[in-house]
C-alpha cells in the first residue's frame, strides 16, 4: 500500500502540491506562534534597581494576603501602606537610616511618570553626579535624563499644590552596583552621593539607560523640601542587623535585603506583566491561527481527495475494495503530512524570531524579548499538522470507499450528493451550539458578551457551521447573486452560473477561505467600535458636567481642588481612582476598580444609573455597588478589604446597573486612603451666575475663565463636556488593537494563500471542461474571463457567508448591550476594512483562476478533451 501510495503522489504531485502547501503553512503559524508563546512563560532575573546600595529596606506591604477555606489568595494592592512616623523612629534607634518619599513632580520637558525623591536617597540606588553638585536649599533640584541642564530654571508643579521656579544645580546618573549583603551589613558611610564608590562590581546586568520603560526618572529635593511636600514615609533604608529590624517591625511592614529589595523598585513586576501581555495577545492570536490552519487545512485535504472522484471509481471497478481505497487515502495523507509538517516547522523556526523582532519595534513586547530553544511548540506544531491531515483524510476517505465503478464512465463532473449525514449533523450541531450560545448569553450573562475573549473566539464556532453547512446554501446564493448577469443579454452570465451551480463542493471549499476573512474582520471589529460606541454613549448618558478638569501629572492637588470648590455658582465633584477588594463565593480575590467621591456633589454632577438605593445615602460607613457583586441587596453588609489593604465591612447604599462594565464601585474618601483625584466634575448651577452676567454662553465663558485661573497654579486643565468626551473616548488599547490586527493580518495572508491554493486545484481540475468550450467556439479570452468571473462570483458567495456570521455575532453583542439597559449606540459596521479584505481576496482570486487556466489551455483543444494533458 505504501509503494502504490507513494507512485500516486509521484503521478499526480500537482493535486498534493496543494495540501503541502497549505498544511506547511498551516504547521508554520502554529510553530511560530508555539514559539513566541514559550517564551512568553519565563521572565528574566533583574536585581534590584532602586535601592541596589541598601543594606536593609523597610516598607509597608505591597500584597494583600486572604486565608480562605481553599488556601491563601493574594492580589497586589493598589497602594501599600506607609511607614508609620513611631515605627521609623524606633527603627532609628537601631541604626543609621534614611526615610525616602516618592511623589509626582511635572514641569514643561519632563518625561512621563517623573517622581520626586529626597537627596539622601539617591545613595542608594546608587546615582552618582555627572554635573554640578547636590540640592542645599529648598529651591535647588537635581534631575535624571538629561532634560534640563545645571543652571535652568524649571517650574514643578508639586503635590503641595503650588508651582515655584526652581534651579537646576546638578544633573545624576546611575551606576550599576552589586548586590549587598544579607546581614552584617556596615554602614560604608555614604554621605554624598557624588562619591563614586569604586567597590561594587556589575553583576552582569545591562543597564537599559533612562528611557527603560521601568525605571524612573527623577528628581531630588533636599531632605527637608522633600519631606515637606511629601509627609508620608513610603521606605526607610536602615543600617542594622536584618534580624533586629524585623523584630522592630510591624507585621504589615516588608522587611527586604539581598534580591528581595527589587521588589521596592518602581513596578517591580514590570517583566511578568509585560510577558502577561503579550501571552494574552500571543494566546488570542495563536488560537485563532490555529483554528484558521486547521480549518484550511482540512478543508483543503477533503477538496483534493474530492477531486478524485473518477480516479477512485476506476480503482474500484479493477477491484480495489473500499477498505484498500480509504487506506489508500490514509497513508497518501500520512506521507504529505509528515513532510508537510516538517517542513512547517523549519518555516516556524525562521518565523519565530522575526515576530518576536516586531513585537518588540511595536512596542508590544519589550526589549528583551527573544524566542527561547524550547522543543515542545515544534512537536504541538508537527502533532497538530499530522493529525489533522490524517482526521481530513479519514473523513473524505470514507466517501472515496463508498465510490460506485460506475462513477468511472460519467463524462459530466455534476455534484450529485454534496451533503452527507456527518456534515448535517456537524453543521447543524454547531450551527445549534453557536445560536444558543448567544442566546444564553444575552439571557444570563449579557456582559459577558462584551470581553474580548469572548468575542474573539466564539465566531469560531458559527465559521465552522457556515463552512460545513455551505454546500445547502451555495445553491440558493449563487442563483440569488447571478440574477441580474444571468438576464443580461449573451449567454455569458447564465454559463458562469451554471458552471459554480455544477461544482457546488469545489464552490464551497474555495469560498471557506473568503467566509474565514470576512467573518473574523466584521465580528472582531464591528463588536470591538461596537462596544465603544455604547460605553461612549454610557458616558455621555450618566455625565451632567459642564466642564471637566484633569491634569497632565495623573493626579489634583487638595489646594487645586479646594480652589475649585470655593468658585461661586458650581458644583464640583471631585473623583479619585482606588480600588477595593472582596472574597466571592468565598474562594476568589476579586479586585474592583472603585471611585472616591463626595456623596452630595457626585449627585449633582451625574446621572448614574442607580436600580436601588440613593447615592446621596453614601457616607464613610457605606459603599455604592454594580450588580455584578453577589451581594447587591440596599442595606445588607459586605465586607471589604481597601486599597491599602485594612479589612473593613461596610453597608450598601446604592445599586448601580452594570452597564458596559465601567459602572464600578463608589466610596468616600476616608475608605480611599492616598488616592489623589484624576478629574473634577464642575456643572453650572442653575438659576446663578458663575462669574459674568447675561447669556448662557456669556456665563459658560465666565466659568471656564474661573476655573482656569484655579487650576492653574496646579498644573490643571479644563475641559468642556464635549471636548473631555471626545478626548476620553472610549479606545481599543494599543496592544489589543495590535493584536486584533495581528490576528486579522494572518487570517487575512493564511487565507488568502489558501484561496489562491484552492482555485488553482479547482482550475487544474477543470482543463476538460475548458477545453471543451474552446471547441463549441469560444476563443481563449472568453474562456479566461469566464473563468475570472466564476472565480468572483465564488469570492461573492463566501463574502455573503463571512457577512451572516458577522452579522449574527453583532446582533448578539447588540441584544446583551439592550439587555444590559445601555444607552441607545448604533452597531458600528467595519465597511472599510471588511471591503478591503474582500477586495485582497478578489484580486487574488481572478490571477489566481486565470493564470492555471491560461498555462493548461496551451495545448491543443482536442488534445485535452482525449486525456492527453
Amino acid at each position: 500500500m505504501l509503494n502504490i501510495a507513494l507512485r500516486t503522489l509521484r503521478a499526480r504531485w500537482a493535486t498534493f502540491a496543494g495540501s503541502f502547501v497549505a498544511l506547511a503553512l498551516g504547521v508554520g503559524l502554529i510553530a511560530t506562534m508555539g514559539l513566541a508563546l514559550a517564551a512568553t512563560l519565563n521572565a528574566p532575573h533583574r536585581a534590584p534597581e532602586r535601592f541596589a546600595a541598601a543594606p536593609v529596606v523597610v516598607r509597608g506591604t505591597d500584597t494583600l494576603r486572604v486565608t480562605t477555606a481553599h488556601g491563601v489568595r493574594e492580589k497586589r494592592l493598589d497602594r501599600p501602606r506607609p511607614v508609620p512616623a513611631a515605627t521609623a523612629a524606633a527603627l532609628a534607634r537601631l541604626g543609621r537610616t534614611v526615610q525616602d518619599r516618592t511623589f509626582p513632580v511635572r514641569a514643561d520637558g519632563t518625561p512621563a511618570g517623573t517622581v520626586g525623591h529626597a537627596w539622601s536617597a539617591a545613595a542608594f540606588t546608587p546615582y552618582r553626579l555627572t554635573a554640578g553638585r547636590a540640592p542645599a536649599t529648598p529651591g535647588e533640584i537635581v534631575t535624571t535624563g538629561g532634560w534640563a541642564a545645571p543652571g535652568a530654571r524649571v517650574t514643578l508643579h508639586t503635590p503641595d499644590g503650588v508651582s515655584a521656579a526652581r534651579t537646576v544645580v546638578g544633573t545624576v546618573v546611575r551606576t550599576v552596583v552589586g548586590t549587598a549583603p544579607d546581614s552584617g551589613f556596615e554602614d560604608p558611610g555614604f554621605e554624598d552621593p557624588g562619591f563614586e564608590d569604586p567597590g561594587f562590581e556589575d553583576p552582569g546586568f545591562e543597564d537599559p539607560g533612562f528611557e527603560h520603560a521601568g525605571f524612573e526618572h527623577a528628581v531630588f529635593f533636599t531632605d527637608a523640601e522633600a519631606a515637606r511636600l511629601a509627609p508620608r514615609i513610603d521606605t526607610v533604608v536602615v543600617y542594622a542587623d536584618p534580624a533586629a529590624v524585623r523584630a522592630s517591625a510591624p507585621g504589615d511592614l516588608d522587611v527586604l535585603t539581598g534580591d528581595d529589595r527589587r521588589r521596592a523598585d518602581p513596578d517591580p513586576d514590570r517583566d511578568s506583566e509585560a510577558l502577561t501581555t503579550v501571552n494574552a495577545l500571543l494566546g488570542t492570536a495563536g488560537g485563532v491561527t490555529g483554528f484558521v490552519s486547521v480549518f484550511v487545512v482540512a478543508s483543503t485535504f477533503a477538496f483534493a481527495v474530492a477531486q478524485r472522484r473518477r480516479e477512485f471509481a476506476l480503482l474500484r471497478a479493477a477491484g480495489a475494495a473500499p477498505r484498500q481505497l480509504r487506506r489508500l487515502v490514509i497513508v497518501e495523507a500520512a506521507v504529505v503530512g509528515a513532510v508537510a509538517s516538517a517542513a512547517g516547522c523549519v518555516l516556524g523556526r525562521f518565523g519565530a524570531p522575526r515576530l518576536a523582532a516586531w513585537l518588540v519595534d511595536a512596542d508590544i513586547a519589550p526589549s528583551w524579548f527573544a524566542i527561547g530553544g524550547d522543543a515542545w511548540p515544534y512537536w504541538t506544531a508537527f502533532g497538530t499538522g499530522l493529525g489533522v491531515a490524517l482526521a481530513g483524510a479519514w473523513a473524505a476517505s470514507r466517501r472515496a470507499g463508498r465510490v460506485g465503478p460506475m462513477e468511472a464512465l460519467r463524462e459530466a463532473s455534476v455534484d450529485r450528493r454534496t451533503m452527507t449525514a456527518g456534515r448535517w449533523v456537524a453543521g447543524g450541531g454547531l450551527l445549534l451550539l453557536g445560536l444558543g450560545l448567544l442566546v444564553r448569553q444575552v439571557l444570563t450573562d449579557p456582559s459577558d458578551a462584551l470581553h474580548r475573549k469572548t468575542y474573539t473566539t466564539q465566531p469560531m464556532l458559527l465559521i465552522t457551521a457556515f463552512a460545513l453547512l455551505a454546500p445547502v446554501v451555495v445553491g440558493p446564493l449563487t442563483k440569488a447573486l447571478a440574477w441580474l448577469p444571468a438576464r443580461l443579454p449573451g449567454i455569458a452570465g447564465r454559463l458562469v452560473r451554471e458552471n459554480v451551480l455544477a461544482g457546488v463542493r469545489r464552490t464551497a471549499a474555495v469560498a471557506a477561505p473568503v467566509l474565514i476573512t470576512v467573518a473574523l474582520a466584521g465580528s472582531l471589529l464591528g463588536v470591538t467600535a461596537t462596544v465603544n460606541a455604547a460605553k461612549a454613549a454610557e458616558t455621555r448618558a450618566q455625565s451632567a458636567a459642564d466642564f471637566v478638569v484633569t491634569s497632565d501629572a495623573g493626579g489634583l492637588d487638595a489646594a487645586t481642588v479646594a480652589r475649585v470648590r470655593a468658585l461661586p455658582g458650581l458644583d464640583a465633584a471631585a473623583i479619585a481612582p482606588t480600588t477595593v477588594y472582596r472574597l466571592e463565593d468565598g474562594v476568589a480575590l476579586v479586585k474592583d476598580e472603585a471611585r472616591a467621591v463626595d456623596p452630595a456633589a457626585l449627585a449633582a454632577v451625574t446621572n448614574l444609573p442607580v436600580t436601588a438605593g440613593k447615592v446621596t445615602d453614601l457616607d464613610d460607613r457605606s459603599i455604592v455597588v454594580n450588580e455584578e457583586w453577589p451581594q447587591h441587596t440596599v442595606g445588607s453588609q459586605v465586607d471589604v478589604w481597601l486599597g491599602d489593604g485594612r479589612r473593613t465591612s461596610l453597608r450598601i447604599a446604592a445599586v448601580l446597573r452594570t452597564g458596559t462594565g465601567g459602572n464600578g464601585a463608589y466610596v468616600t474618601p476616608l475608605n480611599a486612603p492616598g488616592a489623589a483625584p484624576d478629574r473634577i466634575d464642575v456643572r453650572l448651577r442653575a438659576g446663578t451666575d458663575a462669574g459674568r452676567a447675561g447669556t448662557d454662553a456669556g456665563r459658560a465663558a465666565g466659568a471656564a475663565a474661573a476655573l482656569r485661573a484655579a487650576v492653574a497654579p496646579g498644573g490643571g486643565h479644563v475641559l468642556s463636556k464635549e471636548q473631555w468626551l471626545a478626548v476620553s473616548y472610549p479606545a481599543t488599547s494599543r496592544q489589543t488593537r495590535i493584536g486584533t490586527l495581528l490576528v486579522l493580518g494572518i487570517a487575512l495572508l493564511y487565507s488568502c494563500i489558501a484561496l489562491a491554493n484552492t482555485l488553482v486545484m479547482a482550475t487544474a481540475d477543470r482543463v476538460r471542461d475548458l477545453a471543451v468550450l474552446r471547441l463549441a467556439g469560444a476563443t481563449l479570452g472568453q474562456v479566461l474571463r469566464l473563468v475570472a468571473a466564476e472565480a468572483l462570483l465564488i469570492v461573492a458567495v463566501g463574502t455573503t457567508l463571512g457577512a451572516g456570521v458577522a452579522a449574527l455575532n453583532l446582533l448578539g453583542v447588540k441584544a446583551a448591550l439592550a439587555a444590559l439597559s445601555v444607552p441607545s449606540s448604533p452597531v458600528v459596521i467595519p465597511w472599510t476594512a471588511t471591503g478591503a479584505a474582500v477586495a485582497v481576496c478578489a484580486l487574488l482570486a481572478v490571477p489566481a483562476a486565470v493564470i492555471p487556466a491560461r498555462l493548461a489551455l496551451r495545448g491543443r483543444a482536442v488534445g485535452l478533451v482525449g486525456g492527453r494533458e
